[in-house]
């Protein structure tokens, strides 16, 4: 079966380097991915791959049955969404959309996986059980596309024993891949502070509340949240990245609003702190006599990877690729959607190096430079339809 695999993999890769570049040029944000919607469903209509659309709204479910098809179910999970950049990069598949580009690897992700399901497709006599693909929205996007598809129901019928999804590694050169077992990123939470207040001249401000000097406390004070309440062995981080308010050099203003990320990986602690925060916040405008509204939207869980499937799953795929080229990957405070899928189903998310030094392929995700080396594709499909036979 590895060998069938890799075979396909290499005979497919310049299909589905072709298939990522038109994926790279056409992006599309969170939730309005229509056109890349329809894309994947003709590609699996032309691998004869049933599927069913409109989860979530522009979400795919594809089931491809092998033998004893109830005896197991893997999902695989790949999202579809790109980030509001404009892209850098001189390159033939450059985004023909300003401002909008696959800055974060989607495009990457989600040829793999439909790489992978023309492979399961052509080797279903081949394997026992089935797998369903999830080609989810809005991954980039509050409240993720992924806890709306579970609410639609992506996980039912037929119900998954384990979920495996992978995310491009940039700093991890092309031909490897990344595992860690146990709590493996962070939670994401939206910070939304409005401080309002009797603005006035900058001359007397006795006369008013000095609404950006509670700000500016407000922002430092908050640091002690994490700094003098939270266990120094479970990371968190809070970061205040807006800070907005005022329009000249002698106006005090009326309202300053800030925004901001709180992160954890421990969710006991992550709803405490939300408590703390809140309750500092209100403290230290009313102690300065300004007004102040603030809220928390509640977002990504922290992701856990079931150790039992990662190590299963590393294993495989140290037989796949070579012992070599698997590695151990950080714990890291970034979040993902695919946390919701983790919270459900045991999980396994790995990471696919894309990076190529010699070539300066070294941007980070979420930059307007951000490239890949393709020959990652070959690996990511191969990786793939190999892990799901093999559980």
């Amino acid at each position: 079966m590895k060998n069938r695999i890799k075979a396909l993999a290499q005979a497919y890769a310049p299909a589905f380097t072709a298939i990522r570049r038109h994926i790279h040029s056409h992006p599309e944000l969170s939730f309005e991915e229509y056109e890349t919607s329809r894309f994947i469903q003709e590609k699996l209509t032309e691998f004869g791959v049933p599927f069913k659309a409109g989860i979530a709204g522009t979400g795919v479910i594809a089931l491809i049955e092998g033998k004893n098809p109830a005896s197991k179910i893997i999902a695989l999970r790949a999202d579809i969404d790109a980030l509001p950049i404009t892209e850098a990069n001189d390159v033939p598949y450059k985004s023909l959309r300003t401002g909008v580009m696959h800055a974060c690897g989607h495009d990457v992700h989600t040829t793999c996986v439909l790489g992978a399901a023309k492979i399961l497709h052509e080797l279903r006599d081949e394997f026992e059980g089935t797998v369903k693909i999830l080609f989810q929205p809005g991954e980039e996007k509050h409240p993720g596309g992924a806890s709306i598809m579970i609410e639609e129901g992506a996980l039912e019928n037929p119900r998954p024993d384990a979920i495996l999804g992978m995310h491009v590694q940039p700093t991890m050169e092309a031909g490897k891949l990344g595992f860690r077992g146990g709590k493996y990123m962070a939670s994401a939470d939206e910070i939304y502070i409005t401080i309002k207040g009797k603005g006035g001249h900058a001359a007397t401000p006795h006369l008013t509340v000095d609404t950006i000097l509670v700000a500016s406390q407000l922002v430092v004070s908050l640091q002690q949240v994490i700094s003098r309440n939270n266990n120094p062995f479970s990371p968190s981080v809070l970061s205040i990245c807006a800070f907005n308010g005022g329009f000249t050099t002698n106006v005090i203003p009326s309202e300053v609003k800030l925004m901001g990320t709180f992160r954890a990986m421990d969710e006991t602690w992550r709803f405490k702190a939300h408590e703390l925060i809140r309750k500092q916040a209100v403290g230290i405008a009313e102690a300065m006599g300004a007004e102040i509204d603030i809220e928390i939207l509640v977002g990504y869980p922290t992701l856990y990877n079931n150790e039992d499937v990662t190590a299963k799953a590393r294993g495989l795929a140290e037989d796949y690729l070579g012992l070599a080229n698997v590695e151990d990957t950080e714990l890291r405070m970034g979040a993902e959607d695919f946390a919701f899928y983790s919270q459900q189903v045991p999980a396994c998310f790995f990471r696919l190096g894309t990076g190529n030094v010699a070539r300066g392929i070294t941007s980070g995700v979420h930059t307007p430079t951000f490239d890949i080396d393709e020959s990652a594709i070959e690996v990511g499909m191969g990786t793939m339809a190999y892990l799901a036979t093999q559980f």
